[in-house]
């Protein structure tokens, strides 16, 4: 702060910090769809405090992480993040063919991208992807997902 007020005058650390403290970072529009829930394979649960979360994807995504392949394009993951017993809300993760290069390299995460849907189906506008791509960018070892070992040790009837 004291840099910026002696190389820009007095007045720059209030119009900063307004600026920084009013900007806001939401989803954004991609790729990623919703998919249709009943045709997906529930593999984990995972329960942070009062929330539970479900997390499917497709027979063929866990089959092809259990041979020891690469996800395929196509594919979602998904965790329905249940509060008070009711969907709370969708965070989906869809992988497409070379869609990693929508966005600059360090933002990347192989070709997944991320949206958070509303209980409705609705894309939700207020929350932040980029966050979810940060996040997930720790996990490329494991094709981006905290939950790859629950996916690869999952039996499929």
């Amino acid at each position: 702060m004291h840099c910026i007020a002696k190389t820009f005058g007095v007045g720059a650390p209030v119009a900063t910090t307004v600026l920084l403290v009013g900007m806001q970072v939401h989803a954004e529009p991609n790729r990623t769809t919703m998919p249709d829930i009943g045709k997906l394979v529930h593999y984990t649960t995972v329960e942070r405090g009062e929330v539970t979360e479900h997390i499917m994807t497709t027979r063929e995504a866990i089959e092809a992480v259990r041979r020891g392949e690469p996800i395929p394009a196509g594919t979602h993951v998904v965790l329905v993040d249940y509060r008070d017993e009711k969907v709370f809300r969708y965070f989906v993760m869809e992988k497409g063919k070379d869609w990693g290069l929508d966005y600059d390299e360090a933002r990347r995460t192989g070709d997944w991208q991320f949206q958070w849907y509303k209980p409705d189906g609705s894309i939700n506008m207020e929350e932040n992807t980029a966050r979810c791509q940060r996040c997930h960018t720790s996990r490329s070892d494991r094709e981006f997902l905290y939950t790859f070992n629950d996916m690869r040790s999952f039996e499929l009837d």
